[in-house]
């Protein structure tokens, strides 16, 4: 992988963590079941998201194309592993959640940040 692959993964994992932030604040005039259940939603999405780019972008030789398919296969399982274990134990321990905020919050965060770094401009550093 390039390195500007390295900083949009980056990009992205970013500006998920600031609406994660954003969407937890506007959460809390709906009371703590609803903001317990989007800091879920928007944690499991992040959580996920950087394990997912850990593991593909760590150590990748670009003469092993092969393998890096391999990767993002087995990164892919594990974000997803991530994510449904993350819902179980919280509906499993959890009385209170909120269906509607947490699955809200983890597409909304699982959605829009990539579309809003896919528009904006990458700044170059010298």
């Amino acid at each position: 992988m390039q390195h500007s692959d390295v900083r949009q993964a980056k990009r992205v994992l970013t500006y998920q963590t600031i609406l994660g932030m954003v969407a937890v604040a506007f959460a809390l005039p709906f009371g703590a079941s609803v903001v317990l259940s989007v800091v879920i939603g928007a944690g499991a999405c992040i959580l996920a998201n950087a394990l997912f780019a850990t593991l593909v972008f760590r150590g990748y030789r670009a003469q092993e194309p092969g393998r890096l398919v391999m990767r993002i296969y087995g990164a892919e399982l594990a974000k997803l592993g991530l994510i449904l274990g993350a819902f179980t134990i919280a509906f499993m321990t959890l009385d209170d959640l909120s269906l509607p905020a947490l699955l809200g919050a983890y597409l909304a965060i699982q959605v829009i940040p990539p579309l809003i770094a896919a528009q904006l401009p990458e700044r170059t550093t010298k």
